[in-house]
């Protein structure tokens, strides 16, 4: 049974395949532009574009099961494409904030809640992987701690769980090859609640470098936030944070339960990424 791997360049969609290979699964991957796709050896590589639904047939020929990240919009024709293949099982990139009472009307949380409606509407049997705080997240302050040596970042003693993307991944892959009873689309994060602060010493660490913390405001943080999206995304990522001073980013068992192992601790991750902030 062959599976497509949508996205298979991005941090999470590689790892997938990645572990989909170790496994020995029949996979093909997709990319915008195979020729520079930079894959495994061996591995059929389609071309395929979420924006342009006249590319997904050819790419879904043949296969059964699919991991995929989109927005809303790529959803719908996506899911007419995958309806109309045969495809039998749809594992999608979610959100953990979609399952947040608090979380309501957040910009974020919405976008997601949109495409599990999409999916959920299609008829297609579906499992959401949704992870909170994305280790991965800490990738924004590379920049800064390379140039300056700085962090700068609200609320320094916000607590949360990042989970690495490698455990992300093989939540999916778990789904994917049905190994989990079920759960696997409760809150997905890492293992332990550490702070904001905590982060950066650990990165620091990892990285061999001195890194200094500089604490913004609310306002000031809304605006670097809109560096890497739109204001409505900023805002939703401040009230994440403020949630996360006051208990709202727990720390849950689901990467335990599902992956039979404990979480890889935010530590590894820092390691496994030390050269991007060096």
């Amino acid at each position: 049974m062959t599976t497509l791997v949508i996205g298979a360049r991005g941090s999470v969609g590689r790892q997938v395949l990645d572990q989909l290979l170790a496994l020995g699964e029949p996979v093909r991957a997709s990319a915008r532009d195979p020729e520079t796709a930079e894959l495994p050896a061996g591995v059929p590589v389609v071309a395929a574009d979420l924006t342009r639904p006249a590319t997904l047939p050819a790419a879904l020929d043949g296969v059964r099961e699919v991991f995929v990240y989109a927005t809303a919009e790529g959803m719908a024709g996506f899911a007419a494409a995958a309806r109309a293949a045969g495809v039998e099982h749809v594992v999608v990139l979610s959100s953990g904030s979609v399952l947040l009472p608090y979380a309501h009307g957040n910009a974020i949380a919405e976008e997601h809640r949109a495409m599990e409606a999409v999916l959920a509407a299609s008829g297609l049997r579906w499992t959401p992987i949704r992870p909170l705080v994305l280790a991965n997240n800490a990738l924004t302050w590379s920049y800064s701690i390379r140039a300056e040596g700085v962090v700068r970042m609200l609320h320094p003693e916000a607590a949360m769980a990042p989970i690495h993307e490698r455990d992300v991944a093989a939540a999916a892959v778990a789904a994917l090859t049905g190994r989990p009873d079920g759960g696997v689309s409760d809150l997905l994060t890492g293992g332990e609640l550490m702070s904001q602060r905590r982060q950066v010493e650990l990165i620091a660490e990892a990285a061999g470098r001195s890194i200094r913390i500089e604490e913004l405001t609310e306002a000031r943080a809304r605006q670097e936030f809109e560096r890497f999206g739109s204001p409505a995304a900023a805002a939703s990522i401040v009230q994440f944070i403020v949630a996360a001073t006051q208990g709202g980013s727990p720390a849950t068992g689901t990467a335990r339960r599902i992956l039979g192992r404990p979480p890889l601790p935010f530590a590894r991750w820092a390691a496994d990424h030390a050269a991007t902030f060096a």
